[in-house]
């Protein structure tokens, strides 16, 4: 079963060698398959206020409850990720907080004082919007919005990462 909603689901990280920082995921640590999915399925990127186009791809897996995400950015548009890789390199990135009341949310830590940094729409369906609370908490935090097909997709990465048996360790979502 995966993390509840209106939790942290998921930790991310970006690198700066995707195959190497997957082979070691996948072969030191046992976590797999990882599915890679490309920025071309999100629209309406907006970084700090502004539309961007930054190209990513971003690996996810499982490890039990907990979504892994392993992201690599391949262009230099301003993003969070290249803000943060260009201030500590790379590393832990961000938590995935899985809400069904995204509008809330993003108004609750704006109300605290954690800005949009970076926000757009994914075409499965739902929306993201990365909070920067990195002064606070080390890391951003990503708010996902959660409906019914965004949920069914993190489940069936779940249930690849259950099962597997160590083989095809990097897919194609």
């Amino acid at each position: 079963m995966i993390q509840p909603v209106n939790a942290i689901g998921q930790i991310a990280y970006i690198v700066d060698d995707l195959d190497a920082a997957l082979k070691h995921w996948t072969e030191v640590l046992g976590i797999g398959p990882f599915f890679l999915i490309d920025s071309s399925g999100i629209e309406n990127m907006r970084y700090r206020g502004e539309p961007t186009d930054v190209d990513i791809t971003a690996a996810l897996s499982y490890n039990g409850s907990m979504c892994v995400e392993v992201i690599k950015q391949s262009n230099d548009s301003p993003s969070v990720y290249k803000e943060i890789m260009d201030k500590h390199g790379p590393g832990f990135h961000h938590w995935g907080y899985m809400t069904d009341n995204f509008d809330a949310e993003l108004a609750r830590y704006e109300s605290m004082g954690y800005p949009l940094a970076f926000s757009g729409n994914v075409k499965v369906g739902g929306r993201f919007a990365y909070m920067d609370c990195y002064d606070a908490l080390g890391g951003m935090v990503e708010l996902i919005d959660f409906p019914v097909n965004v949920k069914e997709l993190f489940e069936g990465l779940q249930s690849a990462a259950q099962d597997w048996d160590g083989t095809d360790p990097v897919r194609r979502a």
